[in-house]
């Protein structure tokens, strides 16, 4: 469709009256059935109403009459969109009516850019139907394809245009074209179709539109050197105009080509191109966005220079900027010269200089600020603007400051602030400006971040004293910091409080209430506040209901964590699989292994398939019991399901194998997590390491060990205490000894247990030494010898040194200094005599 006739069509739009119903069926025999304006009017009588009151006798008797022509009209005079695409998919159905390459183009030019898909569909329609174009026709399609950013297709149509659309493509259609791949930056495209354009359609046919485009392409694609290439060619031509030189130099200041954006400047002056107030507006904008505000304070002074007026939009968009990049004194000093060439500032911009000078703790700077530039604004204004300096106080952590000054505000007079900031800030605030619900809210809510919860409540109930209800926000953050601190019956009266001054309290509101309840291990109170909130539509957090569950199950209380999962389920409120393993974790903690796998059945065949973790927690729960045979199942049940297992789950399955004898099946368990790329952990070596000296494999724990540390996985204490002690195991005692050492070096010891253990390992292997210096080591630390497990492995070992007549004196001192009584040491370890 052509540009000229497309246009023609949108003016006949004012020479059409609206009509009823009633008078499109009055006269029908005045027109002639087939006329455009019939058809037109009728079909658009039926087009604009809802669908189901449409007339289908009716609509099949006009459809009979159906022409492009009229299709075109109607689709342009529909009132939206939505009823023109009704229509034009309604006419493409008609038996006997194709659409035309107008018809077509008006729906295309009717659908906004951002409906990609209709507009798609639409291209891919024209050419299945092969609906014949004029390159004009086929000229607009592509660039409407190119402005929704689907460039793909408009290649598609074009090369469809000689065998389907029967059209032959003109410098113009190649133009559209390269229009539509430019804008998305597609500059390999560009430059073979424009070396296609040249071989059929001659030299001639680049011009400076072409061009315009190629530019734009590069531009987008980021390739500079290329778009100073075209540009040369383009001002070689003298095809510079000020939308190319905007464009470029926008351009070069998005790569960072600052120096080459002000270079074009220049060039312009210097071709005696003044640049226009636009181009330099954009610049200005640009580079203020861009966080070069010396470059646009250097584009604003050639502004002024050229006389071009300066609005207050360009003096904010540069103060604004100046604030951003942390120089408050200049934008102070351009705000200074802004007020004197008689542009008045707003309260917006007077906001964003007031917010730096806090952000930057210039504090004895504000009032001065605020008394000198706020006498033209009304008292609710400044209020928005001290609102702003509470909030700077709040971010600073001046939390005492913002205080004083909201109590400033609502009594009026002189201020001092609090000694943390920066000294003394006097000010005088006005009589008529006092604090709204936005002052109260900011303060209120920082005396809650800094745990001053009885100064908030003063403050809150001073507040509706003043006839100030205040805000939703502020009464969640009380709420929420009630029920933080365990006072849960002063958070329900500030619930009332707040309903009874009209505010609806949020989803947030009832679910900190439901904390709250969560931490006194009430169900019955939870219960009554999830009936609550399903007659007020809301939903509870699961991160509520989980913490209610893990409280009763962690209390031993395993029956009514149940009642209250079954008791949410009646309500209508399911709980996620997080909530119901949280539930299995505490049975399973409290030894009811049975009963958490009676749940996990439930919930998999009613609600959920339980995830890995789910099934983890079954795993490690049989593990604890000691039923590594169950445990093992659930491990094939979850593969069976196709789920993946995770690095715990293969830790707790390689310590199952490794405990109970199966250490080749651990080991092959290893060899898995590293096939699927799942690191394994200080866990993992350990419980192999373990496994390996239990099975008399040392040799094997050793390699473990050093392959361990070379895939960076440091060990900690507890992987140093089952190496040390596996060693002992097979009797490696100067291997064992040795990474003791290493282990004290790092920072780690045995526990008391395995020490005692390691001590009589060494004192029974030859090293009666070295174990009589570590108990005494033992003995220094204090230990109690209530223990009589502890206290027979004390006993053995002194009795064994005694044996020992090279320090036998060191074991009379350890008897008499640490009180092990010569009766001890006749005990063994198991307390008998």
């Amino acid at each position: 469709m052509s540009l000229g006739r497309f246009g023609r069509a949108r003016s006949s739009l004012f020479l059409i009256q609206p009509f009823t119903t009633t008078t499109a069926a009055a006269s029908p025999s005045t027109h002639a059935p087939s006329s455009v304006s019939f058809l037109a009017h009728h079909l658009l009588d039926e087009f604009s109403r809802p669908r189901s009151t449409r007339d289908a006798v009716r609509l099949r008797r006009l459809a009979a009459h159906l022409s492009p022509p009229a299709a075109e009209s109607v689709i342009l005079r529909l009132p939206s969109w939505r009823h023109a695409l009704d229509f034009f998919r309604w006419a493409a159905e008609q038996p006997g009516f194709r659409h035309s390459c107008y018809s077509l183009n008006a729906m295309a030019s009717i659908l906004p850019p951002h409906q990609r898909a209709h507009l798609d569909r639409l291209a891919g329609e024209a050419v299945s139907s092969r609906c014949p174009m004029t390159p004009g026709a086929l000229g607009f399609l592509l660039r409407r394809l190119g402005t929704a950013g689907l460039p793909d297709t408009a290649a598609r149509v074009f090369d469809a245009a000689r065998t389907t659309l029967s059209c032959t493509p003109n410098s113009y259609t190649y133009s559209c074209l390269l229009n539509a791949l430019a804008k998305a930056g597609r500059a390999d495209d560009v430059e073979a179709r424009l070396r296609e354009m040249v071989a059929r359609c001659g030299d001639e046919s680049v011009d400076r539109y072409t061009l315009t485009s190629l530019l734009q392409c590069y531009c987008n694609a980021g390739r500079p050197d290329e778009a100073n290439t075209v540009f040369q060619r383009m001002s070689d031509r003298g095809w510079v105009d000020e939308h190319v030189l905007t464009m470029l130099v926008v351009a070069f200041s998005k790569w960072g080509k600052v120096d080459s954006a002000v270079e074009l400047v220049g060039r312009m002056e210097a071709l005696g191109m003044m640049p226009s107030e636009k181009t330099l507006s954009v610049l200005v904008h640009g580079f203020s966005k861009q966080g070069r505000v010396d470059m646009a304070m250097e584009m604003f002074d050639k502004m002024a220079r050229y006389g071009f007026r300066v609005d207050l939009a360009m003096y904010s968009v540069l103060i604004e900027g100046l604030c951003q990049g942390n120089k408050i004194g200049k934008a102070v000093h351009l705000f200074e010269e802004m007020k004197r060439n008689g542009v008045v500032p707003d309260v917006r911009l007077l906001k964003k200089i007031i917010e730096t000078f806090c952000s930057e703790g210039h504090f004895t700077t504000v009032f001065p600020f605020i008394n000198g530039n706020a006498e033209h604004l009304k008292p609710g204004t400044v209020v928005s603007i001290y609102n702003v300096v509470l909030e700077g106080f709040v971010n600073s952590g001046d939390i005492e400051a913002a205080y004083q000054l909201l109590r400033s505000m609502m009594h009026g007079g002189q201020r001092v602030s609090s000694d943390n900031t920066s000294g003394l800030h006097p000010f005088v605030i006005s009589e008529g400006v006092k604090p709204n619900c936005d002052s109260f809210n900011i303060v209120v809510c920082g005396l809650c971040k800094f745990k001053k919860l009885d100064l908030a409540l003063a403050l809150t109930k001073e507040m509706i004293g003043l006839n100030c209800k205040g805000k939703l926000l502020m009464y969640n953050d009380l709420i929420l910091e009630l029920c933080k601190s365990d006072r849960l019956d002063e958070a329900y009266q500030m619930f009332n409080k707040m309903k009874d001054l009209g505010l609806k309290p949020s989803e947030f509101t009832y679910n900190s209430l439901f904390y709250g309840i969560s931490r006194r291990k009430d169900p019955s109170a939870a219960i009554d506040q999830l009936r609550e909130m399903r007659t007020n539509g809301h939903k509870p957090w699961i991160k509520n209901c989980t913490e209610m569950v893990q409280q009763l199950c962690f209390s031993g209380r395993i029956t009514e964590a149940l009642q209250f999962l079954d008791e949410m389920l009646k309500m209508g409120f399911l709980p996620d699989i997080v909530t119901y393993s949280a539930a299995m974790n505490g049975m399973c903690k409290s030894g009811e292994i049975d009963n958490a796998l009676e749940l996990f059945r439930d919930i998999s065949s009613k609600y959920y398939l339980p995830d890995v973790v789910a099934h983890n927690i079954l795993i490690n729960g049989f593990r604890k019991s000691g039923k590594f045979d169950e445990a093992q199942e659930i491990m094939e049940e979850m593969l069976s399901k196709g789920l993946f297992p995770s690095v715990v789950t293969y830790n707790l399955m390689i310590d199952i194998w490794s405990k109970s004898g199966r250490i080749d099946k651990a080991i092959a368990c290893l060899n898995k997590m590293s096939d699927e790329e799942k690191p394994p952990t200080v866990v993992t070596y350990t419980s192999l390491i373990d496994g390996l000296c239990s099975a008399g494999r040392p040799d094997e724990a050793i390699v473990l060990w050093c392959k361990m540390r070379e895939n960076s996985c440091a060990p900690n204490d507890i992987a140093y205490t089952a190496f040390v002690n596996g060693l002992c195991k097979c009797d490696r005692i100067e291997t064992a000894l040795r990474y003791y050492e290493e282990m004290k070096m790092k920072g780690y010891d045995l526990d008391i247990f395995s020490l005692l253990h390691f001590i009589n390992f060494l004192i029974s292997h030859g090293h009666a030494s070295k174990g009589c210096d570590l108990l005494k080591e033992v003995l220094q630390k204090d230990v109690h010898s209530s223990n009589m497990k502890m206290t027979g492995f004390i006993n053995k070992a002194v009795e064994e040194l005694s044996k020992d007549g090279r320090i036998s004196s060191d074991i009379k001192i350890l008897v008499d200094k640490y009180l092990v009584s010569g009766d001890q040491t006749t005990h063994n370890e198991d307390g008998s005599k």
